[in-house]
């Protein structure tokens, strides 16, 4: 199998997604997924407030208490106290350390697009952070849904795309989409990249690109999918000269939003040490999150998930996690995953060498792995009427599960 027969794109014809055939009538594509969006919603609108209610006349001890424990500070649970804090007060011009001078967890780790995005929200409406933000997130968890459906409809079909924006919508984790976190704003701003680069709009990708950058770690994903995007059209092109042409403006639209991209990515770091006079303040900072699980330890790129899992279950871990590693290289050289194309495999396998790279895996790690939510578009499981229903099921069924444990065990 060449690398022309693992990342050929299909393009499907664009006026065959614009319309949604249901129940006998057609309807606008946008009209049907925002429906889904709005009872994806309700629903899992309905799971929180009744494990609030519950748990508020149980006194139930939530993991993160709040001072006024209404519903929208229940939505705004964990992190988002620091969200808050961006919002009102600022980033700390100094990092806080510990008598021995390690360094505590602190606002650097959060970028700050979205809290400056939900300040102007509290500015026009007069709100507090929790229910701006809670605002914020629910907006742009539409725009994120709607955007998966475009990107994958375009590729492998209407039908594709609307049940990858259903499963995306009703996932175990989709409560994500309305809290006061910046999920919501990095899904729609990486599915629009994502978008950018498989209508080969390639100058359109900076700004979704870059804003990403300044939304949540992990856009280097972005420059690194171009690098491959960019490789493939050039072989495929020196293969096949009588091909699809890859002109010089586009390479130099793929190097510029590459370059663009990266540089926006690795700027954070660069911030939060300026400003604050600490060198490494970031990483740092992101390291004092770790100490629960593995203690002080040095970074270094590639080895967390090895640290974490040999830490706990010895060689056995560290085979663990050479299975996930196969196993995610096998999803991606599957047919039906493959037939979403160079851009989307390109994007997941970036992304996912991302995760594995930097992150040390935990409980958040369910939460980290949506923004790979363009492949339940792939048509092995959109066009099988038992395997849609099944991941359907699961995840309407496991969001209460996961409400209960992340609101009152510990932390998405």
């Amino acid at each position: 199998m060449g690398l022309r027969d693992v990342l050929v794109p299909e393009r499907t014809d664009t006026a065959a997604t614009t319309r949604i055939g249901i129940a006998g009538r057609s309807w606008p594509w946008w009209m049907v997924v925002l429906g889904v969006y709005l009872a994806s919603r309700v629903l899992t609108t309905v799971f929180m407030a009744g494990m609030f209610v519950v748990a508020t006349a149980e006194h139930w001890t939530f993991a993160s208490p709040r001072s006024n424990p209404d519903f929208f500070t229940f939505s705004g649970s964990w992190d988002s106290s620091y969200y808050k804090q961006i919002a009102t007060q600022g980033y700390p011009t100094s990092i806080p350390t510990d008598s021995d001078g390690n360094v505590e967890p602190n606002a650097w780790a959060f970028l700050p697009l979205f809290p400056l995005i939900a300040r102007a929200v509290m500015v026009v409406t007069g709100l507090g952070f929790y229910p701006a933000g809670v605002i914020v997130a629910v907006v742009f968890g539409a725009v994120a849904a709607l955007l998966l459906y475009r990107l994958v409809a375009s590729v492998v079909g209407a039908t594709s795309g609307l049940w990858a924006a259903i499963l995306f919508c009703f996932g175990p984790l989709s409560f994500v989409l309305q809290i006061a976190y910046a999920e919501s704003l990095f899904f729609a701003l990486m599915f629009a990249g994502l978008w950018a680069a498989m209508a080969r709009r390639y100058w359109l990708v900076i700004p979704f690109g870059v804003a990403a950058a300044f939304t949540k770690p992990g856009a280097l994903a972005i420059p690194l999918m171009l690098a491959i995007v960019f490789v493939v059209r050039l072989l495929r092109r020196r293969r096949d000269p009588s091909g699809q042409p890859f002109r010089r403006r586009e390479r130099i639209a793929v190097v510029a939003a590459g370059v663009s991209t990266a540089v926006a990515g690795l700027a954070w770091p660069l911030i939060a040490s300026a400003v604050t006079g600490f060198p490494g303040a970031y990483l740092q900072t992101e390291l004092s999150w770790w100490t629960g699980f593995v203690g002080r330890v040095a970074f270094i790129p590639l080895t967390p998930w090895f640290m974490l899992t040999v830490k706990y279950a010895s060689v056995f871990g560290a085979l663990l996690v050479f299975a996930v590693i196969v196993g995610f290289v096998w999803m991606l050289t599957r047919p039906s995953v493959r037939a979403l194309g160079t851009e989307v495999i390109a994007y997941a396998a970036s992304f996912g060498l991302y995760l594995f790279a930097v992150f040390l895996p935990q409980q958040s790690l369910f939460r980290l792995l949506l923004p790979l939510s363009p492949l339940l578009g792939a048509p092995g499981l959109t066009h099988s009427r038992r395997a849609r229903s099944i991941v359907l099921g699961a995840g309407i069924a496991l969001q209460p599960v996961a409400i209960l444990l992340l609101w009152f065990l510990g932390y998405p």
